[in-house]
């Protein structure tokens, strides 16, 4: 792997926890928009509200760190893309903002009826932000965004065959990975009746979806040749299979009340769609240009990479323990279990942070020399790993030395 595809392969990662996690939230704004009216849907609607509560802001994170990455790394075709396609990417950002407002104003409500005022609007911004988003990368995909500054057309560009079926995609997408997710939601905080809503929503949305993912290859086939033969002759092959069998599987364990697992399938399902839109286009990132070509220089791909690992020691941990806390029921209201455990775990201190620090200070030397003095792919490679120990060690010796600062004002309590 070439220095310059290692910023994007972050970029994809990003996207696939974004249109899996992110997109389970858009999801769940329909739900709410079509829960119908009575008790039973006032619940329905309140389930999909509370399980986005802890995770919905920590989920766009990763459309943030896509459009940095990218834009940072391969400033040529950010230009382009984002000027090409800025119509569609200004509606997306409008849902993106009126999702956020609807949503803390729906968590100010007092009244049920002002509740059923709110999640229209919320469940309208989350059908129209997805669309958008899917519409523009089927402008990439098929080829309608040449390099220049609005070098394309703004509106035929993602309003085609391709950008209308990936963006349906996106939006039905969404739906089932919500509907899937709200179904575990409902059996964890034992709501018994709301989990055979969701789960007949998750059999209904996951057969929508398959459905609509053979059309879409049709509708590609006739409009985006090149994509098709890349995904169903190429190297976008594998994927597409990964993601027909996993989608298979979701539905399966969904019918057999398997909710946890399905959830993760689920996942595998999605993302596997981003991989084999990327498989599929490779080595063009847009018409004439390559990945390499597009890339930003040498030291500016250095400190991205060292940027990304960096941050990823961080935030990776952080989130794992998010959506940890989340899955285990501890932000459920009334939980009594939950709140009898600790708040805080303990920090696992290193047995000789001297020498822990002195291996950190090693693996930032080599692995800097590494990214920046050698030149073959391996090198690159290794240097990256080393890299990734240097911030894992060094975060290490950072608790210990935190927990040795307050452990005299913990005493003198």
């Amino acid at each position: 792997m070439h220095l310059s595809m290692i910023p994007l392969v972050f970029v994809l990662i990003g996207l696939a926890l974004y249109v899996v996690l992110g997109g389970a939230d858009f999801g769940a704004g329909w739900w709410q928009l079509t829960a119908g009216t009575g008790e039973h849907a006032d619940r329905v609607r309140e389930l999909a509200h509370d399980s986005m509560a802890p995770v919905w802001e920590a989920n766009h994170v990763w459309l943030i760190f896509v459009l940095t990455v990218f834009w940072t790394a391969y400033p040529k075709a950010f230009g382009s893309i984002a000027s090409t396609l800025s119509v569609a990417l200004f509606i997306a950002s409008i849902g993106i903002i009126s999702r956020g407002a609807l949503y803390a104003l729906r968590s100010a409500t007092t009244t049920t009826r002002e509740e059923r005022r709110i999640d229209p609007a919320f469940g309208l911004s989350s059908i129209v932000t997805p669309f958008a988003l899917g519409a523009a990368v089927g402008g990439i995909a098929s080829g309608r965004v040449p390099v220049g500054n609005a070098a394309g057309s703004l509106w035929t560009s993602w309003l085609n065959p391709t950008s209308a079926i990936i963006g349906a995609l996106a939006v039905v997408t969404g739906i089932y990975m919500a509907a899937v997710f709200l179904s575990g939601d409902a059996g964890r905080t034992g709501n018994a009746d709301l989990i055979e809503s969701y789960r007949t929503r998750a059999l209904v949305s996951g057969v929508v979806a398959g459905a609509l993912a053979v059309g879409g290859l049709i509708v590609i086939h006739g409009d985006a040749p090149r994509l098709y033969h890349g995904l169903v002759q190429g190297d976008g092959l594998p994927a597409l299979i990964v993601s027909a069998l996993a989608g298979i599987g979701t539905i399966a364990l969904v019918w057999l009340r398997r909710f946890e697992p399905a959830r993760y399938v689920a996942g595998v399902a999605v993302a596997a769609i981003v991989a084999g839109w990327a498989l599929a286009q490779k080595p063009q990132l847009l018409p004439g240009l390559t990945v390499s070509q597009a890339a930003a220089p040498h030291d500016t791909l250095v400190a991205v990479i060292v940027a990304v690992i960096a941050g990823a020691v961080i935030l990776f941990p952080s989130l794992a323990a998010l959506f940890r806390l989340t899955l285990g029921g501890q932000f459920d209201p009334g939980d009594a279990a939950a709140e009898a455990r600790p708040a805080t775990p303990r920090a696992v201190e290193p047995r000789n942070p001297r020498l822990v620090a002195r291996l950190a200070i090693g693996a930032l030397v080599i692995g800097f020399g590494l990214v920046n003095v050698a030149s073959s792919t391996l090198a690159h490679v290794i240097g990256a790993g080393f890299l990734f120990a240097f911030v894992g060690l060094g975060f290490r010796v950072a608790l210990s030395l935190g927990g040795e600062a307050e452990e005299p004002a913990a005493t003198s309590k």
